[in-house]
């Protein structure tokens, strides 16, 4: 009776250090659960690409992962800034409501006027577009139409620039019209120099107020392993230098396998 007594005592004595190991266990368990789980939101939030901190840089993969910029529509036109004011060289597109033989393309000349017909020649240089449709609405209800609806869009804009600096022969600020891809703009800078990196080409960019960069390989899109990206007006290009240690190169290592956006 006395050994009972003690095996039941011993049982009681040994129980609660039982139950810990098992409660400790679970809790272990369940931390582990926790952390794979919290490691899979944070994967599907880089990839959905909404980590994003204001005012910092953010580097994406390369193949055709950074978006058209704030001063490009959705369509593709350039914007620039809301007030930007018409140059030589602009091509405008005028239209008249209900008149037809009066739209028409025109390029603005170096001494910033256009001719249209019926009103010849207007300034449209140093204007607003709003204020060239007021000229021109002005213009054609003196003596031809009564109260004409006119529109100008802009159809290229001369003040659309791309700077091209590092390893490349010509650099500098070139003005692009038209769809003019990465391919191009290095070309109009002359190609690459002979310290060039062909692997280490960065083209940053602001998107929805935020600079964003993303590394292009040259060879790969020589080779059609890689799209030529479309550069767009306020665009920088930077062609970092074979085998250096720059600060270009924090960018080259930040890039990630997939296309998700990571600050440096």
């Amino acid at each position: 009776m006395h050994d009972c007594i003690d095996s039941g005592f011993r049982d009681r004595m040994f129980e609660p250090s039982v139950r810990y190991r098992k409660s400790r266990m679970r809790f272990l368990s369940f931390r582990i659960c926790f952390a794979a789980l919290l490691a899979c939101m944070l994967l599907a939030s880089c990839a959905t690409q909404q980590a994003l901190t204001p005012g910092s840089t953010h580097v994406v993969a390369s193949e055709g992962g950074l978006p058209a910029p704030d001063t490009t529509s959705a369509s593709g036109a350039y914007e620039g800034v809301s007030e930007y004011r018409i140059g030589p060289q602009d091509l405008l597109t005028i239209s008249v409501f209900g008149v037809p033989e009066l739209n028409q393309d025109v390029r603005v000349n170096t001494g910033g006027n256009i001719s249209l017909p019926l009103i010849g020649s207007i300034q449209a240089g140093g204007k607003t577009i709003q204020m060239l449709e007021q000229d021109i609405a002005a213009k054609l209800s003196a003596n031809y139409l009564q109260s004409p609806q006119v529109t100008v869009f802009i159809k290229e804009f001369t003040s659309q620039r791309v700077t091209v600096e590092g390893a490349v022969k010509k650099s500098g600020i070139f003005p692009i019209t038209g769809r003019t891809s990465l391919l191009q703009v290095i070309a109009t800078a002359g190609g690459l120099d002979e310290l060039g990196d062909p692997h280490a080409l960065v083209v940053f960019r602001v998107i929805k107020g935020q600079k964003m960069a993303a590394v292009f390989d040259l060879e790969k899109i020589r080779h059609g392993a890689a799209e030529d990206p479309q550069i767009y007006g306020d665009d920088i290009v930077v062609v970092d230098i074979s085998g250096s240690k720059s600060a270009m190169r924090r960018i080259f290592q930040a890039v990630p396998l997939l296309g998700i956006f990571h600050p440096f």
